[in-house]
């Protein structure tokens, strides 16, 4: 117990740090809703994904996967009828680091893209990995 009174701020800081790790993870909707950039490149080859980047136009013009499809963040909520022949197919969201995508994701999920997934590491990773990007 005095071990407990006398450090309670370095208790105090690993807890939130801990906590820190774990938040991104339940906000994106948990572990099984990432996929790295293997899996990623498995789904566009063998089962015709969608890649939907929703960065920024902007973002996206200075480079972005190849045949990669662009609604930014602010406007998926408008705009997702616009993907509705891939409501039962593969979309790996793509970002610039796997934030926004994994938001997305659950924007996704809630009209029923059950099978819409996140790149973990996002636009970074895939660059990273050395895959094909395109530009424009």
């Amino acid at each position: 117990m005095k071990f407990i009174q006398d450090n309670i701020f370095l208790i105090a800081v690993a807890f939130v740090s801990g906590a820190m790790l774990v938040w991104p993870m339940m906000r994106r909707g948990g572990v099984g809703s990432a996929v790295n950039t293997l899996q990623a490149t498995m789904m566009i080859n063998k089962e015709d994904a969608l890649i939907l980047d929703v960065r920024e136009p902007s973002e996206y013009n200075a480079g972005h996967i190849l045949n990669a499809r662009n609604i930014p963040l602010g406007e998926l909520d408008k705009r997702v009828g616009e993907l509705s022949k891939w409501k039962d197919k593969p979309i790996v969201v793509s970002c610039a680091s796997g934030n926004r995508s994994g938001s997305a994701v659950g924007t996704l999920k809630q009209p029923g893209f059950n099978r819409a997934v996140h790149l973990a590491g996002g636009f970074g990773a895939w660059q990273q990995a050395g895959l094909p990007v395109g530009r424009g």
